[in-house]
């Protein structure tokens, strides 16, 4: 298998981002294809693949990208560009599976959606059946992997679960949040879509894939909120929402957007469990078991929840989130930001940076600091202390009631990374930057950043978000001033 090349479409998108690595450590040689080269540069893997500039519905660039390649994965669909996403997805498909068979593809893999037998299907899983049978009625070989709902950080569906439960202690939902489902984590889907790649020939049709739990929303729900350490959550069902009206209510409470949420909402009307394990014969079950609900739930919180800076997916963790997910995955941050450059050199904005905290201070007056610090002691916190740990800047160290979460204090590029140590209904870090291009003065970039829990935490940073900006500006301006100072007087 190591010497056979696969071309993966969707590659910066949730499924195909995950994928692409997975492959590589497979030994697989992988193509990517996709319509702007530059956001495949950032990947971590960037200089282990093959880069196929174009388009899908360019027949040319289509034909080039497919070249020489034994497995091709289908990881397109255009839901998120909102209008007739039927009709260009059924277009995609049949010219998909018209140049896979000229260019002599050996297979096609397509990652689908599950879906009942006999009833008339929601428009988002009619166009996923659609799509499956187009491909498998073409002469290519093809695998079609019917999936449910997918646990992971990105997942669309996920991150619907993930901010209804942590933003709505109660909810009114509609009736058919009690309709079964057989959720799987992505760490399974990746492992069924690598083996898919190297199926026996003769295999043309279509799998069922599933973990081993049929749960209704209603109970995942139940368990996110008890898997995140959040209050029991009171669910109350209806009769009248439609499919329509709840849709625009996700899309009023989570960040997933409305093109996105309305047809993944319409296909919960459906009860989606696996009507057999087929695949079984060919990808044998792993030999620990499926990842469970609560493991997937657990692995998508591990690690930052806030998206990172790099895009890179780690392949030991694909339920992680990932920079390469798409904006609105991934914990709701607020962000209060403030740069400039400074009339200094890299080294005396960085001493500067070194002083903070202690009897220095923040460049802001310390009776705003010390009336945090008392609110911070009312709700059991331990309050603002002017302690710092001795010696040079390292992880772990305190200053004040901040933590030293990272530090890179060498280079043209130095950063410091602080946790609150405060009570918070959420995480607040803030990191301070300086950067040189040595095109002229650096820059002195500061970021709080702050990931709120619940209503509460969402309710905390609106109620003192005025504040916050008021005394990150002054500290912000304070620090630059201070460097500049130093600077002129050197």
């Amino acid at each position: 298998m190591s010497a056979k090349r696969a071309l993966v479409t969707g590659a910066t998108g949730y499924i195909g981002s995950r994928l692409v690595p997975a492959l590589l450590r497979e030994g697989w040689t992988v193509r990517v294809l996709t319509r702007d080269a530059d956001k495949i540069k950032p990947r971590e893997w960037a200089d282990q693949v093959e880069v196929a500039e174009g388009s899908a519905t360019d027949a040319q660039e289509l034909a080039d990208a497919l070249a020489g390649v034994d497995t091709a994965y289908y990881l397109i669909h255009s839901m998120d560009g909102g209008g007739d996403f039927v009709s260009r997805d059924r277009a995609l498909a049949q010219g998909f599976a018209q140049s896979a068979d000229r260019a002599g593809v050996q297979r096609i893999v397509y990652l689908s959606g599950l879906y009942p037998e006999g009833e008339e299907l929601s428009t988002h899983l009619g166009s996923r059946k659609e799509v499956e049978d187009i491909l498998l009625d073409s002469p290519v070989p093809t695998a079609v992997l019917r999936a449910a709902v997918i646990v992971g950080a990105g997942s669309a569906s996920f991150e619907m679960l993930r901010h209804l439960t942590e933003r709505l202690p109660v909810m009114i939902a509609p009736r058919w949040l009690s309709t079964n489902i057989q959720p799987i984590a992505i760490d399974d889907i990746i492992r069924y879509l690598v083996g898919a790649g190297d199926l026996p020939p003769e295999v043309n049709r279509g799998f069922d894939v599933g973990a081993n739990e049929v749960l209704t929303y209603h109970q995942m729900i139940l368990r996110y909120a008890s898997r995140s350490n959040l209050v029991k959550r009171r669910v109350r069902t209806v009769p009248v929402m439609t499919p329509g009206l709840a849709s625009h209510w996700v899309g009023l409470v989570t960040p997933v957007p409305s093109s996105i949420a309305k047809p993944l909402v319409g296909s919960l009307i459906h009860e989606v469990i696996c009507k057999e394990h087929d695949i079984a014969e060919y990808i044998p079950d792993p030999d620990g078991g499926f990842v469970g609900f609560d493991a997937a739930v657990d692995a998508a919180q591990e690690g930052p929840q806030a998206k990172p800076l790099r895009p890179e997916v780690d392949p030991d963790h694909p339920g992680r989130i990932s920079a390469a997910d798409p904006e609105w995955a991934g914990a709701t941050v607020f962000t209060d930001r403030h740069s400039k450059t400074v009339d200094a050199s890299v080294d005396q904005i960085w001493a500067e940076i070194e002083k903070l905290g202690g009897e220095e201070g923040w460049h802001v007056p310390d009776i705003l600091w010390e009336g945090r610090g008392l609110l911070d002691r009312a709700v059991g916190g331990r309050g603002h202390t002017k302690q710092r740990t001795p010696g040079p800047l390292a992880v772990g160290s305190q200053i004040d009631s901040w933590t030293v979460e990272s530090v890179k204090a060498t280079g043209s590029n130095r950063e410091l990374a602080l946790r609150s140590r405060m009570k918070l209904p959420g995480e607040a870090l803030m990191i301070l930057n300086v950067s040189d291009s040595g095109s002229g003065s650096p820059t002195l970039t500061q970021t709080a950043r702050f990931i709120p829990s619940g209503l509460g935490g969402l309710g905390y940073w609106g109620a003192l978000w005025p504040a916050h900006t008021a005394v990150f500006l002054a500290m912000h301006r304070g620090l630059a001033k201070t460097a500049a100072e130093s600077a002129a007087v050197s």
